[in-house]
């Protein structure tokens, strides 16, 4: 019995190591908001609205942050698709823990495959998931995919066959841009991307306007464009 105790106190000790190991290892938090990165961004940040599937304004601004190396990957892909007349469009990034929590308890059990489980907490809230689609430049207006953004059916899949051809080649264009840059499209949601870097950030619940701005450049990467 006592070889017993003692083996099962080392393997808690080992078990409790290792976390603080992996907690230590996590980056900082470097949250920065997207439109002072790059300006020529277009935004919609749907849950400041009325606009979503909650149908009432959940966010009390309408701001979209990123950790900074996720954001300068989404620059480098704004860049790229700017040359053929687009501009991303942002819906979500960064997103506090306890909204991900009201998500999972007021959405239909039955569409939570949509949403994050506040249990393991989502890449949202680390701020390495950012939700987007396109923008035309020429024609003003946004891009149509083969679904809207927040369709919890099986047309936002991005493997999904349905819809025009013309609205899967824009949605595939979009994958394709985000994948050059490290991102990783949700298998339920072709709006979503997430970042290769994303374990490397704490689950976070700070409020926008609890985001301090002392690590946001004064002059971003907009000026090297």
């Amino acid at each position: 019995m006592i070889i017993l105790i003692i083996t099962v106190l080392l393997f808690g000790m080992q078990a409790l190591a290792k976390t603080k190991t992996a907690e230590a290892n996590l980056r900082e938090n470097e949250l920065v908001e997207l439109i002072k990165l790059d300006p020529t961004l277009k935004f919609d940040i749907r849950y400041a609205t009325k606009n979503n599937f909650l149908k009432r304004v959940i966010y009390k601004e309408a701001k979209a942050f990123l950790q900074k190396p996720v954001a300068e990957a989404l620059i480098k892909v704004q860049k790229k698709v700017k040359k053929d007349d687009y501009s991303l469009l942002i819906f979500d990034g960064y997103r506090p823990w306890s909204i991900t929590k009201l998500f999972w308890n007021e959405i239909d059990p039955s569409k939570r495959n949509f949403v994050a489980d506040p249990k393991p907490g989502s890449i949202h809230n680390r701020g390495c998931a950012v939700d987007l689609s396109l923008f035309d430049l020429k024609k003003e207006k946004e891009v149509k995919m083969p679904s809207e953004y927040d369709t919890f059916n099986e047309s936002a899949y991005p493997a999904y066959v349905g819809g025009t051809k013309e609205e899967r080649d824009k949605r595939d264009y979009l994958i394709s841009a985000m994948k050059e840059e490290g991102f990783t499209v949700h298998p339920h949601e072709w709006w979503h991307f997430d970042h290769k870097d994303c374990d490397k950030y704490r689950i976070l619940d700070l409020q926008f306007n609890e985001i301090t701005s002392e690590d946001m450049p004064t002059s971003g990467m907009a000026e090297q464009r």
